[in-house]
């Protein structure tokens, strides 16, 4: 059996991700309270606060169209989890643009989110 280890995978041209099919093209997981600060990512140069609730994931590497799929997740809000949901706005190539709501429908800033994008 044979072990690959790699840092960086690029497409052969060597300009950008490989084409992977059912592989994440971009995630992170941010502090969505107060200041937001990435946690940890890939593909995800930053995080815009638009205000309560309401953040663009900015991709550092551009999706090639915006046919791709979401995952977004959010939750621990002070002691108690946010029974909530999640929208997506706005699938942009460069940036897709999330809501984080609480279960009444308010848009509220949980301190855990979470998004994954694949194509």
């Amino acid at each position: 059996m044979s072990t690959l280890r790699v840092d960086t995978l690029e497409n052969a041209a060597g300009t950008g991700q490989p084409a992977m099919v059912g592989a994440a093209k971009a995630w992170v997981n941010f502090n969505g309270t107060g200041t937001v600060a990435i946690r940890e990512q890939f593909n995800v140069s930053s995080i815009t606060d638009n205000g309560t609730g309401n953040y663009y994931v900015n991709f550092t590497e551009a999706m090639p169209d915006v046919n791709y799929v979401t995952n977004l997740n959010h939750g621990s809000y002070g002691s108690a989890a946010i029974r909530g949901f999640d929208i997506l706005f706005n699938q942009e190539t460069t940036r897709a643009r999330v809501e984080t709501r609480g279960e009444t429908g308010d848009e509220v800033d949980p301190p855990l989110v979470c998004v994954a994008v694949f194509r």
